[in-house]
């Protein structure tokens, strides 16, 4: 759901027009939306660099997912390990996008956890790859405003996987 659509669902389930701080909220959304496209366009031009820094971040942290015997040592598990790389950075577009996680919870986050334990993917692995690819992601922004609006959505997905 949106953040407008939630907005509008509160007033409506309470009976009552928008009040003074939604409306405030929205006029927000609203002047910020030439920045999430921008970051959007930006983080889909930019992916391929993206998910090389993250990734080589992440092997850095953890040497023994590339070695042999661990989670990424084959070609074809590193290949599913980008792959996954992209898709949580395109969720994060949709959180982006609708500003909110809801779009992140919805398609992402439920039954990943049980997903990666059954494919024996170490779940801290999987924080720390959401935290380098935050990482990565942060670094191709100049602008605070930029950082500050993506931020939140890989914090909800990092956290998201431990809990």
């Amino acid at each position: 759901m949106s953040l407008i659509s939630q907005i509008i669902n509160t007033a409506d389930e309470e009976l009552r027009y928008l009040n003074g701080g939604e409306l405030s909220t929205l006029i927000y959304f609203f002047n910020t939306t030439n920045t999430r496209i921008n970051i959007i366009n930006k983080l889909k031009e930019r992916e391929k660099d993206i998910i090389q820094n993250a990734s080589k971040k992440l092997f850095q942290l953890h040497p023994e997912y590339v070695s042999s015997g661990g989670n990424a040592s084959s070609p074809k598990q590193r290949a599913l390990c980008l792959r996954d790389y992209g898709w949580y950075l395109r969720l994060v577009t949709y959180g982006v996008v609708a500003g909110d996680i809801s779009p992140i919870e919805k398609i992402g986050i439920i039954g990943v956890k049980d997903m990666y334990n059954s494919l024996g993917v170490p779940i801290v692995g999987m924080y720390d790859a959401i935290k380098c690819l935050k990482e990565a992601s942060i670094n191709i922004f100049e602008l605070n405003e930029e950082k500050d609006l993506i931020i939140p959505y890989f914090d909800y997905l990092s956290n998201a996987i431990l809990s």
